[in-house]
């Protein structure tokens, strides 16, 4: 169980570098040159890099997932951290559309996980 938390723990922090990486420049720097944002957007994603690699390691070696388990509980996680990233941090209206991907999400995982 520990394991699996730690797992978990290391995919949100992962996903909250990722998801700053990727997006929070069309808030933070929407009038510097592309090379710049690339570069912050680098070194922000050097530390996503230094959650999931654990996290995958130890999922897969430690926990057993697989590799499709993984890719699930990865999509579940970036879609809850990046909801309240948009609406809380770039101020985007969410719609219906989100809890619709979200069940899908979910069925994806019944399926994934279903045989173990």
């Amino acid at each position: 169980m520990k394991n699996i938390l730690a797992t978990l723990f290391l995919l949100i922090c992962s996903n909250t570098f990722m998801t700053f990486a990727w997006y929070a420049h069309l808030r933070n720097f929407p009038h510097k040159p592309i090379l710049f944002v690339i570069f912050v957007s680098w070194l922000i994603a050097f530390f996503e890099y230094m959650f999931q690699v654990p996290a995958n390691r130890i999922g897969f070696e430690s926990v057993g997932f697989t590799l499709a388990q993984l890719k699930i509980i990865q999509e579940i996680i970036t879609l809850s951290v990046f909801v309240p990233f948009s609406m809380y941090y770039m101020n985007q209206k969410i719609s219906l559309d989100f809890f619709w991907a979200g069940l899908c999400l979910l069925g994806a995982a019944f399926f994934i996980f279903k045989t173990h």
